[in-house]
């Protein structure tokens, strides 16, 4: 007796496939990281993050003027610090004529109508490597809260659109608030790393802006004890509630594909953004099996994007965000 019901009906063709697609990509959907160095005419590739780059100013503009054409509506900045003005306090990281501060303006100047994200957090101002100050082997949440809160004030000021707090000190985002309330800064978004896990996936970010923790004596060798444990699935929803509760206006779920549980279990709990960060570790990945010859690049690519969509973000962090935009276009 054949069947009745034969689901293979609306896989029949590629007409039918599209018009019954439960998602789409679209460059609405893309959040696009930017790293910003010191100089001029500055465009160098990323060792461990293949056929992306270093911007200085002059060529971040080139950049933005770019992704704007393709239809991208929101980037997040990172910088690199020079080494010799790093410290244990980040005091660069509040310096209205710093390098965020001085990205910020240019590209809202060139590109006044692209969202501005930035990151917020100690580690590329940090002698230590650390998302906060060290204190006899502790990394010190309270000071660090105090400090993240001018460090916004300050991105502020310089015309940013939205705060990326990435450090997971605990009440970050209730000070943060209140510090852009007080200064009148009330459209100002933040978008908290929430769930932000201590994960083996950063290391080519990392060496890209020269971020990681330092391997010295009573400074702890990894970050443990404030990003999460990979193993905690629970302890995921009650950061999102957290942040929530404090004012954070979109949460992140870092990294992507080896948390698509976690970005299911916040969206099935709560009615906020969600965004998704496919960090280097898997870009990179895709990268070397594509050059190899195992992956199909565009194929892989694609899918993983699909996937985090159907996990339930709403927007993603990616770098291959213009590779993706330019094969669906």
């Amino acid at each position: 007796m054949y069947p009745l019901k034969r689901n293979r009906r609306l896989r029949v063709n590629k007409s039918i496939r599209n018009l019954v697609k439960e998602n789409n990509i679209t460059s609405n959907d893309f959040l696009v990281p930017l790293f910003v160095v010191e100089g001029k005419g500055i465009k160098d590739e990323i060792p461990s993050i293949p056929n992306y780059f270093r911007h200085s100013l002059d060529t971040l503009e080139k950049e933005v003027v770019s992704l704007w054409g393709l239809g991208i509506k929101a980037v997040l900045l990172f910088v690199k610090v020079e080494d010799t003005l790093k410290d244990n306090f980040g005091k660069e990281a509040i310096n209205p004529n710093g390098l965020m501060q001085r990205a910020i303006k240019t590209i809202k100047n060139k590109c006044p109508e692209i969202l501005v994200m930035t990151d917020v957090a100690l580690d590329p101002y940090s002698i230590y490597g650390h998302d906060g100050v060290v204190e006899k082997g502790q990394i010190m949440n309270d000071q660090t809260i105090e400090i993240l809160a001018k460090m916004s004030i300050s991105h502020a000021n310089a015309g940013a659109n939205f705060l990326a707090p990435s450090d997971m000190m605990d009440g970050r985002i209730k000070t943060i608030r209140k510090a852009l309330e007080r200064e009148n800064y009330k459209d100002v978004g933040l978008m908290s790393y929430s769930a932000k896990y201590a994960s083996s996936f950063y290391g080519p970010f990392r060496a890209a802006l020269d971020s990681a923790p330092v391997n010295k004596k009573n400074i702890p060798k990894d970050k443990k004890t404030y990003q999460m444990d990979y193993a905690n699935r629970l302890e995921a929803v009650r950061e999102v509630e957290t942040d929530i509760n404090e004012g954070a206006d979109i949460i992140m779920i870092k990294p992507g594909m080896a948390y698509l549980d976690i970005i299911r279990d916040v969206r099935n709990k709560f009615d906020i953004p969600i965004a998704a960060y496919q960090v280097s570790g898997e870009y990179a990945m895709i990268k070397a099996a594509s050059e190899k010859g195992w992956l199909d690049q565009d194929k892989v690519m694609l899918e993983t994007t699909m996937a985090f969509k159907r996990a339930g973000a709403d927007i993603i962090a990616s770098y291959f965000a213009k590779d993706i935009i330019k094969l669906i276009s």
